[in-house]
């Protein structure tokens, strides 16, 4: 190819310490470890995929490149056992959100509808309603029936209480009662008549008073009898109080059985009224346990308040708590007898699956609402509102992860109520608030629910590793890859999904050429030769942005050039950091050489993210060193700006040094490392290959070609490790290199593992094409520092080590002298040391 022999024909390289020992042509292992135009990126050839535009193309149903989530995802939608939910781990963007929902809703409309859960008046415990369990849709049923019941009782009781048979039973009562009180009156008057003595009752009781001679005995006449006298009459007189004690227990006991016929009468009639109708709705609802015995407790609260419904016009509910508080003395209230229909299912609707986008607290576990009344707060059963828990009950909830973190104790409650099988409405300001609060305490309902939580991988870690509870219940992790492997298939795919979504949008259609470029696209989000993005959210903008500029040129069918402007569009709307940077370049703001030769310096190569793009960025690296026993120093680690993984670098090329040149002498060097113009954090690994080079050109003497950019990490031995970034970081270089004008003999080193991730913008494999910029694949340093010096590699490392070996000579001189100081092996500080001493 052209590239082959370009280099051949390159002009010597010159800079700033140019002479006639440094003035070079190419070697033949530049012309060995050059990269191709074809080796930069991977092109889909349009005229193989089997249709003329998408509209020819089935529309995609389901997810793409996703065969491990979805095995996932019906694994543990099937699996019945405790604590198995899931944990959906993927890129947002990715369609986990409706891959879930469309299994999920497949799987739930296969499923019966769950039971419904009504709450209750507890007439035990009215601060405690009662939870009962029915059939689905029987719910709705059952609420309507009372609130028929109560109709009816208020019209059937008052029918039955002013019957003529009624009135006849209840006068015979009194009657019998009337007769009964008359002979105990006459039997004590009769006692009391025997003894001389006579009885007045009044109000406050039976009065007796002494009979002599006919006469009402006065207290005058008594104290006037003898003393045998007064002693007979007060004898006779505690013997009619005695008997007159037994008289009013006995009319006691006879009032009391009086009340007691009259209730017992009350309720037989009231028995007959409401006969039918509770028998009616115990037919209705036989088998439910729990809802008879509360129908038996609705009977009996009916007769113990059966004034409220002989009258039959009076209100209940709020108003007679309106009344209550304002003075207005008690009005009925029949709303104990009503049903909160908490959780119902319509019977054919199959299981529920709900989608909770705000899970609070009390969204997810319910909660106890408060009516203001009278600038009072009040509240009963039917202000229990059920959670997002309680609707999905046998069924399905997917809740986004982040969300359920975000809001305090909607963690901690989710957990609460999957780990103990139930939900349990609490209220957080009884829980937390230093006064105990009147509150109710509703019954806690059995839950039977999968949840179904989304989030980020890193999240999910992070759950797994700080959150012992997590493990325990999310047992299904559904990994959602962030990319699949470029073939047939899945060319394929994205043509189907492309069809999908410009019907779905109503966009038009792309044509062969455009949809070989959207997948071309596609690998290039990858940066990988291999595979393809499966963030189709990413895709289906550029086709939406690809379809509107199809538009604006008038074309019914989106073609290539569409796609590539609304790429290079998107791109243009995020990049104005990029050309700042690129500006201040240019201008010599920031120092960047991309010509000449310079001792020490070396481009190396690094990628900004800003969020929504990315770029490449160079930076120049320099290195000085000296004699000394401080090894290699990096300012950025000495000032803090250095993260741990390019700390790890710089200690890595210590051990390089080492084992290289320190078998037979020691390492008597002292070297500082440094990123010029650099005030962020540094951090990563890719730019050790390129401090390595600046410290061998340190030592050696011999300049780098400062047209040649580096990157790739280094190991102990001196290997070329993969990095990431490396198309942006290309791009980036030859730009600077384009702004700065191309010489032909300008390019950048990678390491050959990552030839396969290059996926490089058309203008920069053209330039390639045209021999005007060079992209090498390096695997050893020795093929790095060959390249940028420009010398063979048995030549450098003589250099350097007998420039090390001068150090060492220099060293041991310094080292007879009495004081010594000496860097500390951190480089850190100075220790003061004497010999002999």
């Amino acid at each position: 190819m052209a590239t082959d022999g370009a280099l051949s024909d390159d002009p010597p390289m010159s800079g700033a310490n140019d002479g006639p020992a440094t003035r070079r042509r190419a070697t033949p292992l530049r012309r060995a470890l050059a990269l191709k135009p074809d080796q930069l990126r991977r092109r889909l050839d349009p005229k193989s995929l089997p249709f003329t535009t998408t509209a020819d193309v089935e529309p995609l149903t389901g997810t793409i490149g996703q065969p491990r989530a979805l095995d996932a995802i019906e694994f543990g939608i099937q699996i019945e056992t405790r604590g198995y939910n899931l944990f959906v781990a993927g890129l947002p963007g990715s369609g986990r959100t409706t891959t879930v929902r469309d299994y999920v809703d497949r799987a739930a409309a296969a499923r019966t509808a769950p039971d419904d859960w009504v709450y209750v008046h507890d007439f035990a415990s009215p601060d405690r309603p009662a939870a009962i369990r029915l059939p689905a849709g029987r719910g709705g049923e059952l609420q309507r029936d009372m609130v028929e019941f109560v109709r009816a009782a208020r019209r059937e009781i008052p029918r039955a209480f002013e019957s003529e048979e009624y009135a006849r039973r209840q006068r015979d009562l009194l009657q019998d009662v009337s007769r009964r009180r008359d002979e105990l009156s006459d039997e004590l008057k009769g006692f009391a008549h025997e003894r001389e003595i006579a009885l007045e009752m009044t109000l406050v009781g039976v009065v007796s008073v002494p009979i002599v001679a006919g006469e009402p005995l006065t207290k005058e006449g008594f104290e006037k009898l003898p003393p045998d006298r007064q002693a007979q009459i007060e004898q006779r007189g505690r013997e009619v109080q005695e008997r007159t004690g037994t008289y009013t227990r006995a009319l006691h006991e006879l009032e009391k059985e009086a009340t007691e016929r009259v209730r017992a009468l009350d309720r037989e009639v009231a028995l007959f009224a409401l006969g039918p109708l509770l028998q009616e709705l115990r037919e209705r609802y036989a088998g439910h346990e729990k809802l008879l015995a509360w129908l038996d407790a609705v009977r009996d609260d009916v007769h113990d308040h059966l004034a409220d419904f002989r009258d039959g016009e009076e209100g209940g509910g709020e108003a007679a708590a309106i009344l209550q508080l304002g003075g207005g003395g008690r009005r009925a209230d029949f709303t104990r007898y009503e049903v909160n229909v908490f959780a119902g299912h319509p019977a054919p609707d199959g299981a529920p699956v709900v989608e909770e986008r705000n899970p609070t607290y009390y969204n997810l576990i319910g909660r106890v609402e408060y009516r203001a009344t009278l600038g009072a707060m009040m509240t009963d059963f039917r202000e229990i509102k059920p959670g997002a828990l309680h609707r999905a009950n046998g069924g399905f909830l997917i809740v986004e992860a982040l969300d359920v973190l975000r809001h305090p104790f909607a963690w901690e409650a989710l957990k609460r109520a999957l780990s103990g099988g139930e939900v349990r409405i609490e209220n957080l300001a009884e829980e937390y608030s230093a006064v105990p609060m009147a509150t109710l305490r509703p019954e806690p309902i059995p839950l039977d629910v999968k949840v179904i939580l989304i989030g980020s991988p890193l999240l999910y870690h992070l759950l797994y590793q700080l959150d012992e509870d997590f493990r325990e219940l999310f047992k299904v992790k559904v990994d959602f890859s962030p990319e699949m492997e470029w073939d047939d298939a899945s060319v394929g795919h994205y043509a189907a999904f492309v069809s999908r979504w410009v019907e779905a949008a109503g966009l038009r259609h792309f044509d062969r050429e455009a949809v070989a470029r959207l997948v071309e696209h596609g690998a290039r989000l990858r940066e990988s030769q291999r595979k393809l993005s499966t963030r189709l959210i990413d895709v289906s903008d550029v086709t939406s942005e690809a379809s509107f500029f199809a538009g604006e040129a008038e074309r019914d069918v989106v073609r290539a050039v569409d796609v590539e402007r609304a790429i290079a569009a998107r791109e243009y709307r995020s990049s104005l950091l990029e050309e700042r940077i690129q500006e201040l370049i240019a201008d010599g703001t920031i120092v960047i050489d991309v010509a000449g030769e310079r001792v020490g310096q070396a481009n190396g190569l690094a990628v900004l993210d800003v969020g929504d793009y990315s770029f490449g960025k160079p930076s120049r690296i320099s290195a000085r060193v000296s004699v000394g026993r401080g090894g290699v120093l990096s300012v950025e680690r000495e000032i803090e700006l250095s993260g741990p993984i390019h700390s790890k670098g710089v200690l890595i090329l210590s051990g390089y040094l080492s084992g290289s040149y320190a078998q037979e002498r020691p390492l008597a060097l002292a070297a500082t490392l440094t990123f010029e113009q650099s005030y962020d954090e540094v951090e990563g690994d890719s730019a050790s290959s390129t401090e390595l080079y600046a410290l061998l050109s340190a030592l050696s003497g011999l300049p780098l070609d400062q047209g040649i950019a580096v990157t790739g990490s280094v190991d102990q031995h001196g290997e070329v490790q993969a990095i990431g970034g490396a198309t942006r970081k290309i791009e980036g270089f030859y730009a600077v290199c384009k702004a700065k004008g191309l010489t032909g003999r300008q390019g950048v080193i990678v390491p050959a593992t990552n030839v396969q991730h290059l996926m490089l913008s058309d203008e920069v494999a053209k330039a390639v094409r045209g021999r005007r910029f060079h992209v090498w694949a390096v695997r050893s340093v020795d093929e790095g520092i060959e390249l940028l010096t420009g010398r063979p590699v048995a030549e450098v490392h003589r250099l350097v080590s007998g420039r090390l070996a001068d150090y060492a000579e220099r060293a041991k001189e310094a080292a007879a002298g009495s004081p010594e100081e000496t860097p500390t092996a951190s480089g850190r500080g100075a220790v003061r040391r004497r010999r002999g001493g």
